[in-house]
C-alpha cells in the first residue's frame, strides 16, 4: 500500500476547500441572472439596451448593460432610469439580490404594486422609483426592513394609503423624497427617529393633522418641503431645533397661530416659504439672524405686522411676498432706506402707510445689484422667468395699501424693473418724468389714486411696453392705469 504524499495530502485538500466556496458563488451569481431573465420576460415592453439579458450570456452577467459588478462579480447596482419599462414588479425576485446597493427604476411606465419582497434588499443604500405614475396601492411596510439605506425616492407615482410608521426604521436614511405619491393621513411621530435625515420632502399630497413634535430631533434636516397638504395647527416649537435648516417651504397647507418666534436659529436659513396659510400675530423677528436669508413667501395669510428690525440689516434678502395680510405698518419701519440689494417686493392688500421708499443717489452700475442667471417671478397669478442679465429691483408690488404723498422720482434708478403696481393707495401729485427711464417696464398700474396732471411723453416712448400706454385722464384727473398686454 503506498502511502500519499503529505504536502499532496495537503494541496489536495485546499483545492477541496476553494471548489467547495467556489460553488455557492457561481450558484448566486446564476441565481441572479435567473432572476433578472425571467423578470425581463414578465415585461410587456422595455428598452432594446436590455438584449444583452440572456441566460445564455449568463457567464459575462456583469458585461450586462444597466449592471454594475463588485468584484466577486454579485450584482450591486441596477441602473434601469428611463429604460422604457413597461409592466410590473411582481417577477422580481428581490431575494436573489442579497449585495444589491444601488437600485434605480425611475421615469418609466411601471404599474401594478410595489411588492413586499422590497424589504429583502437588505443591502440597499438607494431606490429611486420615481416617475412612474401608474404604480398603484401603499408603500409596503417591509420597506423598514432597508436597515442601510440612505436615499429613498417615490415621487410622482399612484400610490396611496399612509406613511408607515416603519418608515422610522431607517435610521441611516438620510434623503427622503415622498412628492406627489399621494400620500393621505397625518405624518407619523416616528419620522422623527430619523437622525440622520438631510432632505425631507413630502409636497403635493393630501397629508393631514398637525406636524409632529418629533420633526425637532432631525438636526442634520437643512431642507423641509410640505408644502401644497392639509396639514393644520401651529407649528410645534421644537422646529426651532433645526439649527442647520437652510429651506423651509409650508406654503399651501392649513397651518395657523403664531409662528415661533426663534424659528430662525438656524444660521444659514436661506429660503422660507409659508404662503397661504392661516398664520396670524407678528412675523418672527429672528428669521434673518443668520444674515443669509434670501427669499421669504408670506402672502395669504394673517400676519399683523413685522418688527422694525427683521429686515433692516439683512442685506442678503432679495425677495420679499407679504400679499394679502393685515400688517399696519410704516413702509420706512419694515426696510428703512436702502433696498439695493432687493429684486421683489409684493405688499399688495395690507394697511401700509407713510411715503413710498427711495434709494436717491449716483446713477451708475456700482450701486445696483447684479444677477445673472434664471430668475421666476408670479405676478398677478402668471409665471414669468427671464435668463438675462438685469440689474437691481425686478418688481414692486404694494397696491391696496394707504401710501400717501408723491411718487419718488428714484424709482427711476431701479434700471432691472419690469412690475410697478402702486394701484389702490392715496398717493398725490404727478407722474415722475424719469418712469420712463425704466425701458424693460412690462407692467404699470397707478390706478385708484390721487394722481394729477399730464401723463409724461417718456412712458408712451417706452421702447419695452407690450401695450402703448394710453393718454386717458379722468375728469379729476385722479386715475391712471397702463397695463402690459400679457398681465392678468
Amino acid at each position: 500500500m503506498k502511502h500519499l504524499n503529505p504536502v499532496g495530502l495537503f494541496l489536495f485538500s485546499c483545492t477541496c476547500l476553494q471548489l467547495s466556496a467556489a460553488a455557492p458563488a457561481r450558484a448566486g451569481i446564476s441565481r441572479e441572472a435567473e432572476a433578472l431573465v425571467n423578470w425581463k420576460a414578465s415585461l410587456v415592453s422595455a428598452d432594446e439596451s436590455l438584449g444583452s439579458w440572456s441566460l445564455a450570456n449568463s457567464t459575462s452577467l456583469c458585461s450586462w448593460t444597466h449592471i454594475v459588478c463588485d468584484p466577486a462579480g454579485h450584482i450591486t447596482g441596477l441602473s434601469l432610469g428611463g429604460t422604457s419599462l413597461s409592466g410590473t414588479l411582481d417577477r422580481l425576485d428581490f431575494s436573489a439580490f442579497p449585495q444589491l446597493k444601488n437600485l434605480i427604476l425611475s421615469n418609466n411606465s411601471l404599474y401594478g404594486t410595489i411588492p413586499a419582497g422590497i424589504g429583502n434588499l437588505t443591502s440597499l443604500v438607494q431606490l429611486y422609483i420615481s416617475g412612474n405614475p401608474y404604480l398603484r396601492g401603499a408603500i409596503p411596510h417591509s420597506i423598514g426592513q432597508l436597515k442601510h439605506i440612505s436615499g429613498l425616492v417615490l415621487s410622482d407615482v399612484g400610490l396611496d394609503g399612509t406613511l408607515p410608521e416603519k418608515i422610522g426604521n431607517l435610521t441611516t436614511l438620510e434623503q427622503l423624497r415622498l412628492n406627489s405619491v399621494p400620500l393621505t393621513g397625518s405624518i407619523p411621530p416616528t419620522i422623527g427617529m430619523l437622525a440622520k435625515l438631510r432632505v425631507l420632502s413630502m409636497q403635493q399630497n393630501n397629508l393631514t393633522g398637525n406636524t409632529p413634535l418629533q420633526i425637532g430631533n432631525m438636526t442634520e434636516l437643512y431642507a423641509l418641503y410640505f408644502s401644497d397638504n392639509y396639514l393644520e395647527g401651529q407649528l410645534p416649537g421644537t422646529i426651532s431645533n433645526l439649527i442647520n435648516l437652510q429651506e423651509l417651504d409650508l406654503s399651501i397647507n392649513q397651518l395657523g397661530g403664531h409662528i415661533v418666534t426663534d424659528l430662525g436659529n438656524s444660521s444659514s436659513l436661506y429660503m422660507v416659504d409659508i404662503a397661504h396659510n392661516n398664520f396670524s400675530g407678528l412675523f418672527p423677528s429672528s428669521i434673518c439672524m443668520g444674515s443669509v436669508l434670501h427669499t421669504v413667501g408670506a402672502g395669504y395669510n394673517g400676519f399683523t405686522g413685522i418688527h422694525h428690525q427683521t429686515f433692516q440689516n439683512c442685506t442678503s434678502l432679495q425677495n420679499v411676498v407679504f400679499t394679502a395680510n393685515n400688517i399696519v405698518a410704516d413702509i420706512r419701519d419694515i426696510f428703512g432706506e436702502h433696498l439695493r440689494q432687493l429684486r421683489m417686493i409684493a405688499f399688495s392688500k395690507n394697511q401700509l402707510y407713510g411715503t413710498l421708499l427711495t434709494d436717491e443717489g449716483e446713477n451708475d452700475d456700482s450701486g445696483y445689484y447684479r444677477f445673472e442667471g434664471k430668475i421666476q417671478i408670479v405676478w398677478k397669478n402668471v409665471d414669468y422667468v427671464y435668463t438675462t442679465k438685469i440689474a437691481g429691483m425686478v418688481g414692486i408690488g404694494l397696491s391696496g395699501n394707504v401710501l400717501s404723498q408723491e411718487i419718488p422720482g428714484g424709482l427711476a434708478t431701479l434700471l432691472g424693473l419690469r412690475y410697478l403696481n402702486l394701484s389702490g393707495n392715496h398717493l398725490s401729485g404727478c407722474i415722475p418724468e424719469e418712469i420712463g427711464n425704466l425701458v424693460l417696464l412690462e407692467s404699470l398700474d397707478l390706478s385708484r389714486n390721487q394722481l394729477s396732471g399730464e401723463i409724461p411723453p417718456s412712458l408712451t416712448d417706452a421702447d419695452n411696453m407690450q401695450e402703448k400706454l394710453t393718454k386717458k385722464l379722468h375728469s379729476c384727473i385722479s386715475c391712471f392705469k397702463a397695463k402690459a398686454l400679457n398681465e392678468v
